[in-house]
């Protein structure tokens, strides 16, 4: 049977693992959300212009879809 000071050294292994994997996922996940800010500030530009274009509201709808599914990426990993 492990002695309190292994107990408490095992868990503090694991609590620095969980530590580093959750910063890690919120980097990951603050790095993908600046990107989608890029994308939102271009497709909103881009919708805006959709009307007086077809081919730059095509291009627009399609961003939208990309941008609505990794809004719903983001939003499930949190």
């Amino acid at each position: 049977m492990p002695n309190i000071n292994e107990i408490i050294e095992e868990a503090k292994q694991t609590r620095d693992e969980i530590r580093l994997k959750i910063h890690l996922g919120s980097k990951d996940l603050q790095d993908e959300w600046s990107e989608l800010e890029d994308k939102w500030n271009d497709f909103e530009a881009k919708a805006k212009l959709g009307d007086a274009a077809d081919d730059i509201g095509d291009a627009a709808s399609k961003l939208g879809e990309e941008l609505a599914t990794a809004f719903k990426r983001i939003k499930s990993a949190l």
